[in-house]
């Protein structure tokens, strides 16, 4: 007996609140902004914001749209054992996760009920939807591997933990999803990458294994090592019934070749997650549509800055109801785990309404997250001044973007750098950069950690001129137009490398 046909039918009731997503979104979204609202309205911030006087949504555009720097104050208080900050009551779960301008990391509270209401919803309906779109899934007859992070004491409060959101899903979640996942919490929380990767391979050889969940770059790690000690060419000789992947985290479209190899199955599907440190917020519910499904109905209010308007000192925010198909738009969010009008960094463009589906289109800033890491610029002009100063050279103009994995499955950064004074050795400009971005930036260290994911950055030198020469090509020589320092795809290095 297919035992996934029994269970599915707990997931109908909620298919069909989801359905509803296309014919109610403004009514949703307008309830859990009042039940945000109402619930907040004790906490110092909503005092603050007199929440109780808050009737409607015109009403909420009085509080100030937050960045990362704006909040942190007060999230350090909440980490130090404050309470009724931001949200009622105290929380003792922070997720790290990349750092912003000025620092190296970002500590998001997760409160129990965003905990429950946001981040655990996500995974139950990315099951549901799943097999609403895979009728034939034998998803519960096997297990799922389930890769996550670590997570460590949080200054001296009791209780009080900070670590990847993973580590905090994994370490409270139901035990009777410990049944149907591996590896055991244990190998599951351990801090060294390395000797994680090789435990889960250890464990999970002879598990049936029918769903993976994780980031791209750090699975296919996995992937690897259970290919090399297995002596198999491909996953599915390994898990003849593995048949989902829930992917998140970095863009999956590097990655897609290279897991069609090594999983060639007609039965394998690939289904995308919008799941960051500050909510669960998309789920793909169509595996042939790559834009997700906008999940309104959790602990999150949505707003939107149209891009063109982002540094405009009155921007004209919107709520869900009032955005356009085609458009870009940075992503606000309020929360019930206490982060309010939150600026997430995340551009975003909406395919169609009802129901909303959307695709992250970028950052609100150049940046480079192929692998994870997360790279800003101001993390490379911090980097890149380090490396002048201890070599006595002075950069021109530079651009940087990844190199997805080459043969050897080797990644790395690539920076195009002109000089308008040499280095006194480039090899030494290139590790003293490499390695202080890694003090910079504690996701760019991660990834780097052993060459396990990124190997040490590689630096091209550009001709004279070429930076100028490639703008004059574009016809954007002058004003406002800019070398773009960081990307994400290799469009413009290649441009730049072809005519150097």
């Amino acid at each position: 007996m297919n035992s996934t046909k029994l269970i599915r039918n707990l997931f109908c009731s909620r298919q069909k609140e989801i359905d509803l997503y296309a014919t109610q979104a403004e009514a949703i979204q307008n309830s859990i902004f009042h039940k945000l609202i109402e619930h907040s309205s004790a906490t110092e911030w909503g005092r603050k914001y007199t929440y109780t006087q808050i009737k409607k949504y015109a009403d909420f555009q009085h509080v100030p749209i937050q960045t990362y720097e704006d909040a942190k104050g007060y999230i350090d208080r909440m980490r130090h054992g404050e309470k009724d900050v931001l949200c009622p009551g105290k929380v003792i779960w922070y997720a790290k996760s990349s750092g912003t301008t000025n620092d190296k990391s970002k500590f998001i509270p997760v409160s129990p009920e965003g905990l429950k209401n946001i981040h655990y919803r996500g995974g139950i309906d990315a099951v549901a939807l799943y097999l609403r779109e895979n009728p034939e899934s034998r998803f519960f007859s096997g297990k799922g591997l389930i890769l996550g992070g670590s997570h460590s004491p949080n200054y001296n409060v009791k209780d009080s933990l900070v670590g990847d959101l993973s580590a905090i899903l994994i370490q409270n979640i139901n035990p009777l999803v410990n049944l149907i996942r591996v590896p055991s919490k244990e190998i599951a929380l351990l801090s060294e990458f390395e000797e994680k990767v090789e435990r889960i391979a250890e464990t999970t050889i002879h598990k049936n294994v029918t769903n993976l969940s994780g980031v791209p770059s750090w699975m296919l790690a996995v992937i690897k090592r259970i290919l090399e000690k297995t002596g198999a060419k491909h996953l599915n000789e390994v898990w003849p019934n593995l048949e989902v992947f829930f992917h998140g985290g970095v863009c999956f479209t590097p990655y897609r070749e290279q897991y069609k190899q090594l999983i060639p199955s007609d039965k394998m599907h690939y289904m995308e997650t919008y799941n960051a440190s500050e909510g669960f917020f998309g789920l793909q519910s169509d595996l042939h549509d790559p834009a997700m499904t906008l999940m309104i109905d959790y602990d999150v209010f949505y707003e939107f800055i149209p891009m063109d308007e982002l540094d405009s000192p009155k921007p004209n925010v919107v709520p869900l109801w009032g955005i356009e198909v085609g458009k870009n738009y940075a992503m606000l969010i309020s929360t019930s785990c206490g982060l309010w009008r939150y600026m997430l960094g995340d551009t975003v463009r909406f395919t169609q309404k009802d129901p909303y589906k959307f695709i992250i289109s970028g950052r609100t800033k150049h940046f480079i997250n192929a692998f994870g890491e997360e790279l800003m610029v101001d993390n490379a002009e911090k980097g890149l001044a380090r490396a002048c100063q201890e070599t006595g050279a002075q950069v021109l103009e530079y651009s940087a973007a990844p190199v997805f994995m080459d043969a050897n499955a080797k990644c790395r950064h690539q920076w195009l750098i002109e000089f308008s004074v040499m280095p006194d050795s480039i090899e030494r400009f290139r590790h003293i950069l490499d390695t202080a971005l890694q003090e910079i930036n504690s996701d760019y260290e991660a990834k780097r950690h052993k060459d396990i994911t990124l190997q040490e950055l590689e630096i091209i030198v550009a001709r004279p001129g070429l930076f100028h020469d490639w703008l004059k090509q574009k016809g954007k020589l002058g004003g406002q137009h800019k070398v773009p320092r960081l990307s994400n795809n290799r469009e413009y290095i290649e441009e730049m490398l072809k005519l150097n």
